[in-house]
């Protein structure tokens, strides 16, 4: 609303866990620096003691608990699981499995099934294969447990001490999101974002007043670390440190080394809205926006079906035996996913569905897997804003995922190799290894895609700040991807990382420019300026959605409009000093595909006016003018 007044599954890649040589931060209660994260260790899914099912409309099993709990024992009868495993010389005897239900979720339908034991992957498909054959179930699958991302090791100036040291992404001419310009414009007041992720620390003294409480949503207290398994308020963050083996037998198959707390929610929710201009630490882009913690992740990670829930929770839904949140998130950021090839689970998918239906947008990291996003959870889900990484020079940061999923890209720190403190983004969060300290908060240098969501997320805040009416997603979508900063560096046609890098100061002059007045001025068209030879990439669309664009020309030039790549169907209709349709235009390439040249052997001196149409839907398509 317009504020009248004012404005994986694995973690991918390694961190350093090294304390480095830089300044401790001017602020008493703020320690020194230190390059934080987690260090790589594989998380087996294949089987497992946790399962999503969901049951069709009208299925009794969805009001009858004991109904549900029948033909889930019938299923791991089916499925042999109803006797004992003897003993062998590789295995230990394993008792039979009894099923029941353990709650039902907030997406309609959906419920999370627990058995008795931990299955191993043979096990676990024969239950699932079972469960599909119940007539009454839609669809079954495992609760996989996914993790946070962090792959690298790791016009107004505020007053924050630590601001122009550490957070270059914020400000540098090349590489920044014009952060100091946006803050003229919008800080983000009256806007809530949700980050769903491991939690808050409470009590940061550079974000505490920044916060209104979230949940915790973690249905394990061996994930939570917390003395139950009931959910609770608060969304705090207790720490996810984990000994060794801790998560082997349940969470995986596999051993692992121990490892310390990353405290990466905070670190997320920190770039969201850090406290800003109060003579502290850092800032934050979306500083008077609250950030509210929906804690999904702990220690071994966090089952889907709990991170489904928080999705709804935060955006106003109802999630069986939980209160209503009475302060709904307009935005959802998720730093989240898979750590290996994974398509969208059809919870997570119900559950955005029914975010954007509620007015929230989700913003999602692409991954840190240097491979393509669409490959990879959460960009493989719809209706989300795909969000990749840049380094402090502008090109595509090593790990980051690319391809046509991916909107547009934000700073995410390119690691060592653009040295220290530019190759990592920096927040305020808990020094400890375990369990958050009290008094001991350091200057945390993290990496990676989950670095450059919220720098999104907190542009989508500032937006939806000083509009009139609230964006819905293909508006913001749209709106951020048209006023990207164009890539310093060339990006390989073959890693696309979206349309540019986040210009939040040029997103809100778009957004709060008033309509033209005929009365008053001459109204020319509604269209994106081409730059000669410079692509517009990553564009999507609808099957009838309508962009326009627009290219000056010199006089008697050979002039080639080209659209390329990408997945669907786009046609293209080009007219000179007049916006074309597919009824009325100069000329049309509308081949199926996305491959469409419109050439003019001699260019008339003024605008061309260029019009894509999806054919069908589209994505990841590049638009280029040639003179």
């Amino acid at each position: 609303m317009k504020k009248k007044n004012q404005l994986g599954l694995a973690i991918a890649g390694a961190v350093l866990l090294t304390s480095i040589g830089v300044p401790a931060a001017s602020a008493a209660e703020i320690g020194p620096a230190k390059v934080v994260g987690m260090s790589s260790s594989a998380v087996d899914n294949s089987g497992g003691y946790r399962f999503v099912v969901k049951y069709r409309a009208g299925a009794s099993e969805l009001r009858d608990t004991a109904a549900a709990n029948r033909g889930l024992g019938a299923a791991a009868s089916r499925a042999g699981l109803d006797r004992t495993v003897a003993k062998t010389a590789r295995a230990a005897a394993q008792p039979a499995v009894q099923a029941a239900l353990l709650r039902r979720m907030g997406t309609p339908g959906w419920t999370v099934v627990k058995t008795s034991r931990a299955l191993n992957a043979q096990e676990a498909a024969d239950f699932v294969r079972e469960l599909k054959a119940n007539p009454a179930v839609e669809s079954a699958s495992i609760d996989r447990m996914y993790q946070r991302m962090v792959d690298v090791a790791p016009s107004m100036t505020p007053t924050d001490p630590n601001y122009a040291q550490y957070q270059w992404n914020f400000f540098n001419a090349t590489s920044g999101v014009r952060a100091p310009q946006a803050w003229d414009i919008s800080q983000g007041e009256g806007v809530v974002v949700a980050v769903i992720d491991t939690g808050i620390v409470q009590d940061n003294p550079d974000l505490q007043n920044n916060v209104i409480p979230g949940y915790d949503m973690i249905s394990d207290k061996r994930v939570s670390r917390r003395a139950t398994d009931d959910r609770v308020a608060g969304g705090w963050d207790l720490g996810d440190w984990i000994e060794t083996n801790y998560c082997t037998g349940w969470a995986t198959s596999d051993p692992h080394p121990a490892d310390v707390s990353s405290w990466h929610g905070s670190h997320v929710s920190g770039t969201v809205a850090q406290e800003t201009n109060n003579g502290k630490g850092l800032a934050g882009l979306a500083y008077k926006a609250k950030v509210m913690p929906i804690r999904v992740l702990g220690s071994c990670g966090g089952f889907g079906s709990d991170i489904s829930d928080g999705i709804v929770w935060a955006a106003g839904g109802e999630v069986p035996g939980l209160p209503l949140n009475t302060n709904p998130a307009e935005v959802i950021n998720m730093s989240l996913g898979s750590g290996s090839p994974s398509s969208c689970p059809t919870e997570y998918q119900e559950a955005i569905d029914l975010a954007n239906s509620k007015g929230a947008i989700v913003v999602v990291a692409a991954g840190n897997d240097n491979a393509n996003a669409a490959t990879y959870t959460m960009s493989s889900c719809n209706n989300v804003i795909s969000v990749g990484a840049t380094g402090v020079a502008g090109g595509r940061a090593y790990y980051s995922n690319y391809g046509a999923r991916v909107d547009l890209s934000a700073p995410g720190g390119g690691g060592a190799g653009d040295g220290n403190p530019n190759g990592y983004i920096w927040q305020v969060i808990n020094g400890a290894d375990q369990s958050p300290e009290a008094g001991n908060w350091i200057l945390g240098g993290m990496g990676g895609t989950s670095m450059a969501s919220p720098h999104v997320a907190a542009a989508v805040a500032m937006v939806q700040s000083v509009v009139d009416t609230p964006l819905t997603l293909n508006q913001m979508r749209d709106l951020l991807k048209s006023t990207a900063t164009p890539f310093p560096v060339a990006i390989p046609a073959s890693t696309p990382i979206g349309a540019g890098i986040l210009n939040i100061n040029a997103a809100l002059v778009k957004a709060t420019e008033p309509p033209c007045d005929p009365n008053v001025e001459q109204c020319g068209p509604d269209a994106t300026p081409l730059v000669n030879k410079v692509a517009v990439t990553g564009l999507a669309g609808s099957g009838g959605s309508e962009v326009v664009y627009s290219f000056e020309a010199e006089a008697g030039k050979v002039l080639t409009f080209m659209t390329y790549g990408g997945s669907g169907d786009v046609s293209m209709y080009v007219s000179f000093n007049a916006v074309p349709s597919a009824s009325q235009s100069d000329a049309k390439s509308t081949r199926a595909g996305n491959s469409e040249t419109v050439r003019f052997n001699k260019a008339q001196a003024g605008t061309y006016y260029v019009t894509l149409v999806g054919a069908s839907s589209y994505s990841g398509v590049s638009l280029v003018a040639r003179q």
